[in-house]
């Protein structure tokens, strides 16, 4: 039996999405050939011993679960060793075994941005999901979208601001916007996820407020102009021995009750939007989303998964973005994909580990 590391939690504003995806990784995995050791990242960075229960890191209505330091603490393995320890209060000290493979389910900066995947490829420990490069690259707004463009990938028309630019000549700003066209746009913290900080702007009186937001969490943001069309996802996943990556069916976000996908209509409120998998695209035109998709994949070297998201227009379709550690509780999009394509949950959370090793 493998011993898998689940880690979750992490210090980003997404913290608790972070604890609900490896809530629905706990409630999958299977127990037969995986032991898990559930490790979280408190909001202050702290590495701690988690409680094995799917219902304690579930999201709940009105409340957000969140990884507290409560005495103890994880020590990672040192000198060669793979052998995961704990220390309690009174300074004792105990072994959770040999580690395997580590599985990071985290989201946004010190986590999903190649932070923790350079922490682990210091330890030589095999790890599940995208490498140093592709994960600082995917968390990017600017970067990503470069790297989108030289790959020649139709991508959303956008404008990158640095907070220290908009405070010294707002209206060179100002101008520079123009060139997106007309409103809405959308103002988004550059290296952020989940729709954190992000506002849609139908009134330019509104779009100081809307950096401020973004700047909130980001001294730098990504202004897009707001397209017009369907918000259409699948999901990408490496093959094992190499080859051309596997991508799955597509999905749709059909917003119901708010202005755009934000925060709240994808944790909060199950009324806002709808998900629909699979989403209803001709043949052509999920032979097109697949292939860009998968060009969107190797343009940031990405290994083992990701989930791309696009519009789709009268004038085609749009990469948005890649998001290279996807919401993974069952009724997520990236799931909801694969099993639609025929790969259950718990087989996918399998081939994600067993791709870990070959990249050893």
């Amino acid at each position: 039996m493998q011993r898998v590391v689940l880690l979750f939690g992490g210090a980003s504003s997404e913290h608790s999405i972070s604890c609900a995806t490896a809530s629905g990784v706990l409630s999958a995995i299977d127990r037969a050939k995986y032991e898990v050791i559930p490790v979280g990242i408190t909001r202050a960075g702290e590495f701690v011993p988690a409680v094995d229960d799917v219902k304690h890191w579930a999201l709940a209505e009105g409340e957000l679960p969140e990884v507290v330091f409560a005495g103890e603490s994880i020590i990672w393995p040192s000198a060669g060793s793979k052998e995961l320890k704990y220390s309690k209060e009174d300074g004792s000290v105990h072994s959770l075994g040999e580690i395997d493979v580590v599985f990071p389910v985290l989201h946004g900066p010190n986590g999903e941005d190649g932070t923790i995947q350079g922490f682990l490829e210091l330890m030589n420990l095999p790890y599940v999901g995208n490498g140093i490069f592709a994960s600082a690259a995917g968390i990017d707004k600017e970067f990503s979208k470069a790297l989108f463009i030289a790959a020649g990938l139709p991508v959303t028309p956008h404008l990158v601001i640095h907070k220290d630019q908009w405070l010294a000549d707002p209206e060179t700003v100002l101008e520079n916007l123009k060139k997106l066209g007309s409103l809405p746009i959308f103002v988004k913290p550059a290296r952020a996820g989940s729709s954190v900080g992000v506002s849609k702007v139908k009134d330019m009186a509104n779009f100081a407020k809307a950096l401020e937001l973004a700047f909130n969490e980001d001294n730098k943001v990504t202004v897009e102009q707001g397209l017009v069309g369907r918000e259409v996802e699948c999901a990408v996943l490496s093959n094992r021995g190499g080859g051309s990556p596997r991508v799955s069916v597509a999905g749709e976000i059909v917003v119901k009750t708010r202005e755009f996908y934000d925060f709240d209509a994808k944790y909060r409120d199950g009324d806002a939007a709808e998900l629909i998998c699979p989403a209803q695209l001709s043949a052509e035109e999920l032979s097109q989303l697949q292939e860009l998709a998968r060009r969107a994949f190797n343009a940031l070297g990405c290994f083992g998964l990701a989930r791309a998201d696009f519009f789709l227009t009268k004038n085609g379709f749009f990469v948005n973005e890649l998001n290279l550690m996807p919401g993974f509780t069952p009724i997520s999009m990236y799931p909801k994909c694969w099993q639609a394509s025929g790969l259950s949950y718990p087989d996918l959370i399998d081939e994600l580990i067993q791709l870990a090793f070959e990249r050893i």
